[in-house]
């Protein structure tokens, strides 16, 4: 016989419980292939299964959907802020500001190197740094600094803000949903296992093909070992064959 392996992603165990539910509710009155306790078990669980798997992926699918116009937000604020940072610097190797006046942003004075903007901690940091040493140095009598302003850095800096609360509360939602799965997938296993082994003990003493057509309609899933035979309907007529001559024999 083939070995038997529990299913591993969230589709494959509904598939297993449907499975099971639907053929244990079409099957004889006679037929009691599982428990009544197990299957009813199993109704219930099954309905509440699904509605948190198609929740999970919807979560799921929120987060990829933020994640992907966060990482543009992020990648627009810091090329705000490194590029005003730029025209800052220039503006100074130019003489048109005092180099004493970086001191204003934070910034070394003598010094032209962008400070590091690789996380998104050092944007906040220096994106507010920025915003506070401009508006400083204007109300000081500076000319203002074009392409950009400091104005449009400020919105991009702001979306960015905004955004980033938003989306630490979509990634602790999804989190939470995963932890949440974590518990629901080891009571879907459970159950599926107690399925599939009173599936197994009750079709037991029918041949080796005959028994797996038998299980595999209650959704118990099979693997061939490799180079291992496969069953078929000649399997069983020739082991018949051989009980015929020879009634003791273990086809386990």
């Amino acid at each position: 016989m083939p070995y038997r392996r529990l299913p591993n992603t969230d589709q494959a165990r509904l598939y297993a419980l449907q499975t099971a539910v639907q053929r244990a509710s079409e099957a004889d009155f006679s037929e009691q292939v599982i428990s009544y306790k197990t299957l009813n078990d199993a109704r219930r669980f099954l309905m509440s299964f699904e509605a948190r798997v198609s929740q999970y992926h919807q979560n799921f699918q929120s987060k990829v959907s933020s994640n992907k116009k966060y990482r543009h937000i992020v990648q627009n604020a810091r090329m705000y802020i490194s590029h005003f940072i730029q025209v800052l610097n220039l503006a100074v190797i130019r003489g048109d500001i005092k180099k004493e006046q970086k001191s204003l942003y934070k910034l070394d004075p003598a010094s032209h190197i962008l400070p590091d903007l690789s996380s998104e901690e050092d944007l906040l940091v220096w994106g507010q740094n920025i915003i506070d040493g401009e508006q400083e140095r204007v109300r000081m009598g500076g000319f203002p600094i074009y392409n950009p302003t400091i104005s449009k850095v400020q919105v991009h800096y702001d979306i960015f803000k905004e955004y980033q609360v938003t989306q630490q509360m979509h990634n602790k939602a999804a989190n939470r949903t995963f932890e949440d799965m974590t518990g629901i997938r080891e009571e879907a296993d459970s159950i599926i296992l107690d399925i599939w082994n009173q599936v197994e003990q009750y079709y037991k003493d029918q041949l080796p093909y005959e028994r797996l057509c038998s299980c595999k309609a209650y959704g118990v899933i099979y693997y061939y070992r490799t180079g291992e035979k496969k069953l078929s309907a000649e399997t069983d007529r020739q082991l018949r064959r051989q009980m015929q001559r020879s009634p003791i024999i273990n086809f386990q």
